[in-house]
């Protein structure tokens, strides 16, 4: 029978804490071997990264093993932002087939080479559940991965984040099966078994009115129904309240539109930007996404309520839309949020447990997290992406 658990230790000698959650994980499966376990682990730990897959490995008695290390690490309820975590997920997924990889990245004289990769990513499409990748932020570079799958699996949502807590290469680690790998990306593709959905909040909410496109460049966007960004800015500004005016001067977002079909377009219907930077000679604004000509967008802000907003409706729209209520789930995290952001500790996990819980979760605070917004996959900031099993 499908089954999961999970389990976390803050102790502080290894040996003990991996004791303690591979005998509560291996409880909650009944001593079922698992098919798909993940590991994270803070850098406390960092002594041991070199042989704490193959002990997790073995001692889980996983079939695969995935993991990486974490600033922040995610277990149960609980997001542990400082001093020793390691936290472990496992599943038993017995009609799953379950085909991991690691991707190493090399630049060519005819561009960038994504290489390890399974051969034959079309086998059986139509039975792909989902794909995680966790990469090392250093050195892979998930938009390749990304393109890739768009081509061969269109529509399946791609899950995961990147390795954070060291501060240079060389100082994250990744797991797969017993081995540890300091660079690249590891990652599995799912095919059959349960269902896999994804929520991806991305902590924004929308402010004024939406704008077409009408003239852009790459990331550079000149004209917003005909008016520079700037000059829509300055009409925008007067109509707010005076919290969103002090929010749009801290930190400004665009988002793009997903579906151009819909009647109307609302929270979760975005691909959010960050506004990197403005031209005061012709008014135009530098965003973090590619634009075009066309697509509608629309300003947004962020803070502590409005993300802490955005996370309760999603997760209660993915709960009204879906009759069959998740069994486990597995949390990626911006590095920017908990404490960072909130009034309060264990603020992502713990409204996903008290929204949809108790359920075996697991996951960390990534440098960058992966995740779908409609029907494409994006590599995010600031954003919480969950992958929920039914």
């Amino acid at each position: 029978m499908m089954s999961f658990a999970s389990s976390y230790s803050k102790a502080p000698e290894l040996t003990a804490a991996l004791d303690a959650i591979c005998d509560e994980v291996a409880t909650g499966l009944n001593g079922t071997s698992p098919d798909l376990s993940f590991l994270f682990v803070s850098h406390a730990h960092a002594d041991f990264f070199e042989q704490l897959a193959s002990l997790v490995y073995e001692k889980s008695g996983s079939r695969v093993l995935l993991g990486c290390t974490g600033e922040t690490i995610v277990g149960g309820s609980e997001e542990i932002e400082s001093g020793p975590a390691i936290s472990l997920w496992s599943a038993v997924l017995p009609e799953a087939q379950i085909e991991p990889f690691h991707v190493e990245f090399s630049k060519m004289a005819d561009g960038l080479v994504c290489d390890g990769l399974p051969s034959d990513l079309t086998a059986g499409t139509a039975n792909v559940r989902a794909i995680f990748v966790l990469g090392e932020p250093f050195s892979a570079v998930p938009n390749s991965m990304i393109d890739r799958f768009a081509d061969e699996l269109p529509g399946v949502p791609l899950i995961g984040g990147m390795a954070s807590g060291g501060t240079v290469p060389g100082t994250n680690r990744l797991f797969l099966n017993a081995e540890s790998f300091p660079f690249g990306a590891i990652g599995v593709v799912v095919r059959g078994g349960p269902r896999i959905r994804s929520v991806v909040s991305q902590g924004c909410r929308p402010i004024g009115i939406h704008y077409l496109v009408t003239k852009a460049e790459e990331n550079i966007v000149y004209e917003l129904g005909g008016t520079p960004p700037i000059e829509r800015l300055r009409e925008l500004l007067p109509t707010l309240s005076e919290r969103d005016q002090r929010l749009l001067k801290s930190g400004l977002h665009l988002g793009i539109v997903m579906n151009e079909y819909q009647d109307t377009f609302a929270r979760g219907d975005f691909l959010i930007s960050n506004v990197m930077g403005t031209r005061s000679d012709d008014g135009a604004i530098a965003i973090g996404n590619l634009v075009r000509v066309g697509q509608t967008v629309q300003f947004h802000v962020r803070d502590a309520d409005t993300a802490d907003e955005d996370l309760v409706q999603l997760l209660e729209q993915d709960r009204t839309a879906n009759p069959n209520s998740p069994q486990a789930a597995l949390l990626f995290s911006c590095n920017g949020r908990g404490t960072r952001l909130f009034h309060e500790p264990n603020h992502d996990a713990g409204t996903i447990q008290e929204l949809v819980g108790p359920i075996p979760l697991a996951g960390l605070f990534a440098q960058g997290e992966l995740g779908p917004v409609g029907d494409k996959n994006y590599i995010h900031g600031f954003t919480a992406s969950i992958a929920f099993f039914e």
